[in-house]
C-alpha cells in the first residue's frame, strides 16, 4: 500500500474511533480537553508504532496458538515504557489520564491493528500504519476534545495555553451546555461519527463522477 492510501484509510475510511468505532471507553472518557487529547492520542501512536513493528519483526516466530497472548506481552511492555516516561517528566498528564494509560493494553485499536495488520505484512509497512491510524485517532480525540471543551468550558487549548487554562472563547457570564458530563460526550462522539460518515459519502459519489467522466 502506498502511504496516500495508508493517511486516508487512518483518517478517514477506516478511522479507529468514526468508523470502527474502538476505544470508545477512553475516547468518551478522557476528550474534555486538548490537553488530554493530545497526550492520549500521542500515547497510542508510539505504542502502535511500536508494537506494530515487533510484532511484525516477531510474526514468523510466534506460533500462531499463542499469538494472542503474545502479542498483548509485547503492547503491555511498551504501555509501562510509556506509562513510566509520563510518570517523569509529564506527570501532569499522566494525572490527568489516569488508569487510561494502563488501560491501553487491552485497547482494540492496537490488538486489532496487531491481529490484522502487523502481524501480516513486513516492518515498514507496520510502521506506516501504526502512524497513520494513530494518527486518525489523535485527530479524531483532537476534535471530540475541542468541541466538549468549548461547548462545556468556553474555552480552548486547556492545559496548554495560557498557563494551562486555555484561551477563552466564550464569556463567562454565558450559560455552560455541560459538555464535559459524560452526556456530552456521548453527543458530540454523535455528531463527529455523523459528519464522518457524511463526508465519506460525499467524497465517494464525487470519486464515482470523476470515474464516469
Amino acid at each position: 500500500m502506498k502511504f496516500k492510501d495508508h493517511f486516508k484509510e487512518g483518517l478517514l475510511t477506516k478511522n479507529p474511533v468514526t468508523v470502527q468505532l474502538l476505544g470508545m471507553c477512553s475516547t468518551l472518557a478522557i476528550t474534555t480537553s486538548l490537553f488530554n487529547g493530545l497526550g492520549m492520542g500521542l500515547a497510542v501512536t508510539v505504542i502502535l508504532i511500536c508494537s506494530n513493528v515487533l510484532i511484525s519483526a516477531l510474526r514468523k516466530v510466534i506460533p500462531s496458538q499463542i499469538r494472542i497472548a503474545a502479542y498483548i506481552v509485547i503492547i503491555a511492555g511498551f504501555v509501562t515504557i510509556v506509562d513510566l516516561l509520563l510518570q517523569a517528566y509529564l506527570q501532569a498528564l499522566s494525572e490527568s489520564l489516569g488508569v487510561f494509560i494502563p488501560l491501553i493494553v487491552v485497547n482494540c485499536i492496537i490488538l486489532g491493528r496487531a491481529e490484522a495488520f502487523a502481524s501480516k505484512n513486513g516492518v515498514l509497512a507496520s510502521a506506516l500504519d501504526g502512524l497513520c491510524q494513530g494518527f486518525g485517532y489523535t485527530v479524531a480525540l483532537v476534535i471530540v476534545c475541542v468541541i466538549r471543551e468549548l461547548l462545556g468550558s468556553g474555552t480552548f487549548g486547556g492545559g496548554i495555553l495560557n498557563g494551562g487554562e486555555g484561551i477563552r472563547i466564550i464569556p463567562e457570564g454565558f450559560p455552560a451546555m455541560q459538555m464535559v458530563m459524560p452526556v456530552g460526550g456521548f453527543l458530540v462522539l454523535g455528531f463527529v461519527i455523523a459528519g464522518s460518515q457524511w463526508l465519506m459519502r460525499r467524497l465517494e459519489r464525487r470519486n464515482k463522477k470523476k470515474e464516469a467522466v
